[in-house]
């Protein structure tokens, strides 16, 4: 009976053993107790933050890019895990960059509708700058043409958002106003019309 006990003790024993030892060696493995805490590298170039991101052992990669005339190009914008995050050495901090280059979209159909129709739309594409020139035409505030760096363009080119888009419109038919007043000497009176008996 005390053999079988000793033989018990000594299996509970080794299992703690082993667990203890397998506890150690996944705390080494797993870096358990070596974090770093995530620094800001948001106002910083491209490569900048690169840079300090390698030097506390993380690796920038970049997730998306936008485009923001506001901010110079290649600028990083955002960061995921977020500044003061607490992660593990190696892990991939994902930039959000000003792009090098504004975003480009695809003009629609402008012409044939109104002005009003047509800034809407270039406003639905973030094409701020419209200018709108008038023509000869017997159509008021029609879209005739479209012009982008002075050459005419149709329905399918790309233009950047940041492009100066110039809406040529018609004028509408000059209102013609008479100045004539009817002579007051060529108005029938009442009296033309009795009748004299």
């Amino acid at each position: 009976m005390k053999k079988i006990l000793l033989n018990v003790l000594g299996m509970v024993a080794a299992f703690f053993v082993v667990l203890w030892l397998t506890s150690l060696w996944l705390d080494s493995w797993t870096r358990h107790g070596d974090t770093i805490t995530v620094p800001s590298v948001r106002s910083l170039s491209y490569s900048e933050a690169l840079d300090a991101l390698h030097a506390e052992g993380l690796v920038g990669c970049i997730s998306d890019s936008v485009y923001d005339s506001r901010t110079a190009p290649g600028t990083v914008i955002e960061q995921n895990p977020k500044v003061g995050t607490v992660v593990k050495e190696g892990r991939e901090v994902f930039l959000v960059i000003n792009a090098l280059s504004p975003k480009t979209v695809t003009l629609p159909a402008l012409t044939d509708i109104s002005l009003r129709q047509a800034r809407s739309i270039l406003d639905g594409l973030d094409i701020k700058n419209v200018t709108v020139r008038t023509v000869p035409s017997d159509f008021k505030d029609l879209v005739l043409s479209v012009l982008y760096n002075g050459t005419r363009v149709s329905a399918g080119a790309r233009v950047p958002v940041t492009a100066n888009i110039v809406l040529e419109v018609g004028e509408g038919a000059p209102e013609i106003f008479s100045d004539s007043i009817p002579d007051s000497t060529d108005a029938t009176t009442p009296s033309d019309h009795l009748d004299l008996f």
